[in-house]
C-alpha cells in the first residue's frame, strides 16, 4: 500500500484545503469531522464539548500553528433544510469557534463553486450563474446568522475568477458602545500609558463583538512601524480586564442570543494609514487580535463590517461610499485591502437578550487564493499530534 491509500483508508483522515485571503489562512475541512447534530448554534456546542481534541489537532502544531485559522463545512443546519442557505460552516481558530469570519466567508465562497463533489457540497448544482455580471450567489450559514456570498466565476459557472474579488453581506451590523470610557487602574497600566488612567473604546458588533481602539490611545504612536509583541502583550492583558468591566458586558448583549454575546477581538486602528484602492473614498489601518491573541493577516472581515456600522452611526459613513480598510499585511504589499459599502440601513434588531439595536448590512470585498490540499491523520502511540499543542503550552 503506497502512503497515498494509507491516508485515503484511515478512518480517522481529515481532509483540507488550504487558502489564504491577505496571507491570512484558511483551511477548509470539507471531510472527515464527526457528524454533528441539531441547529447550527447546537453543532457548535457540540464540536465545543467534544470534539475540541480534533479542532486543537487541526489549528495547532504540528499540522498548524498558532495563528492558524479554519472552516468546517457543515451540510445539514435548519437554514439549508429551509431552503434559505446552501450550506452551513463552523469557523475555527487557536482557541474554538467564532460565529463569523469575512476573510474565511471569501474563501470559502471560491471553493464553494470550484467543488463539484457533491459529497462534500450536495447543493452545488443548485448554484446558478447569471451570465450578465458572471457571478455565481451561494448562501452560507454561519453561527451568527445567514451570510450572502457573491462569487465571480468563468463563463460557463464552473469555476470561480481569482481575477475579481468575491463579495459578502453577513448579518446586521451595529454600534453597540461609542466613545466608552474605560478606567485602568495602577496595577492594570503599561509602560506606553505614561500613567494614565483610563482608555477610551468603540464596541461594534458585525458577527462578532469588537472593541475598536485608536492605537495612540494605547500609547503608540500608530501603525506604520509597530513592536508586534509590545502591543501584543498589551492587548492580551487588555481584553481580559475589558472582559469584566461591567460597561463592556453590558454593550456585548447581542439582543437575539446569549451564545453570540461576547468579546471576540481587540482591533487597534491607525486612521492616518492605508494603502487606497481604486474608487474608494478613503483608507484606515487595523491590527486584529482575536482569540487567544492571534494575529489577523487581513483586515478582518467581520471587523470591517462592524468597522462601517460604527463610522455609520457615527454619522462618518454615508451610504453608498466605498471605504477601504487595510492590514499590516495589505500595506506592505500594497494590495489586498478589504473594501465595503453599506448597502441597507434602517434595520432594528429585536429580541430577549438585550436592548434593541438599529443596524445595517454592510456589502465587504476582497481576494482569496488556494495554497494547497491535505490529508490529515494521526498514528498509533502519537501522543503529541493526537490533539496538537502550542509551544506556549510546553514552555509554561
Amino acid at each position: 500500500m503506497d502512503l497515498a491509500q494509507k491516508f485515503d483508508k484511515a478512518s480517522d483522515a481529515l481532509k483540507c484545503i488550504d487558502m489564504h485571503t491577505t496571507g491570512e489562512p484558511t483551511r477548509i475541512i470539507y471531510s472527515g469531522f464527526p457528524q454533528l447534530h441539531g441547529t447550527l448554534l447546537e453543532q457548535r456546542d457540540q464540536a465545543k464539548t467534544k470534539y475540541d481534541n480534533i479542532r486543537k489537532r487541526i489549528m495547532l502544531e504540528p499540522r498548524g500553528h498558532f495563528d492558524m485559522y479554519g472552516a468546517i463545512m457543515i451540510t445539514d443546519t435548519e437554514l439549508v433544510q429551509s431552503g434559505e442557505a446552501h450550506i452551513g460552516t463552523l469557523f475555527t481558530h487557536n482557541g474554538g469557534f467564532s460565529t463569523m469570519c469575512g476573510h474565511a466567508t471569501i474563501a470559502l465562497g471560491r471553493f464553494l463553486v470550484d467543488t463539484h463533489d457533491l459529497s462534500v457540497f450536495p447543493k452545488r448544482d443548485e448554484l446558478k450563474v447569471d451570465p450578465k455580471t458572471q457571478t455565481v450567489d451561494v448562501n452560507i450559514h454561519a453561527p451568527c446568522g445567514l451570510i450572502r456570498v457573491t462569487v465571480p466565476t468563468t463563463i460557463d459557472g464552473r469555476e470561480s475568477d481569482p481575477s475579481r474579488p468575491v463579495t459578502f453581506v453577513s448579518t446586521p451590523a451595529y454600534a453597540a458602545a461609542i466613545r466608552l470610557t474605560i478606567p485602568i487602574p495602577p496595577e492594570k497600566q503599561w509602560a506606553e500609558l505614561e500613567g494614565r488612567d483610563s482608555i477610551t473604546l468603540d464596541i461594534a458588533y458585525g458577527g462578532a463583538f469588537y472593541a475598536l481602539i485608536d492605537a495612540k490611545e494605547l500609547g503608540f504612536s500608530g501603525l506604520s512601524k509597530i513592536d508586534l509583541s509590545s502591543i501584543g502583550n498589551v492587548v492580551k492583558g487588555l481584553k481580559a480586564y475589558l472582559e469584566a468591566q461591567p460597561d463592556v458586558i453590558q454593550a456585548l448583549q447581542h439582543p437575539e442570543d446569549q451564545r453570540l454575546s461576547f468579546l471576540y477581538s481587540i482591533m487597534v486602528v491607525d486612521q492616518g494609514i492605508g494603502s487606497r484602492p481604486p474608487g474608494a473614498a478613503g483608507a484606515e489601518t487595523g491590527l486584529c487580535f482575536f482569540a487567544e491573541n492571534s494575529v489577523d493577516r487581513s483586515p478582518t472581515g467581520s471587523c470591517v463590517t462592524a468597522r462601517m456600522a460604527l463610522a455609520h452611526a457615527k454619522g462618518l459613513r454615508p451610504s453608498d461610499q466605498i471605504w477601504a480598510y487595510n492590514s499590516l499585511v495589505s500595506n506592505r504589499f500594497d494590495t489586498g485591502a478589504f473594501t465595503a459599502t453599506i448597502v441597507e440601513e434602517g434595520i432594528l434588531l429585536r429580541g430577549d437578550n438585550g436592548p434593541d439595536r438599529q443596524a445595517v448590512l454592510v456589502r465587504v470585498e476582497g481576494k482569496a487564493y488556494y495554497t494547497g490540499a491535505l490529508t490529515f491523520i494521526v498514528e498509533k502511540d502519537d501522543v503529541t499530534s493526537e490533539s496538537g499543542f502550542t509551544m506556549g503550552e510546553c514552555s509554561g
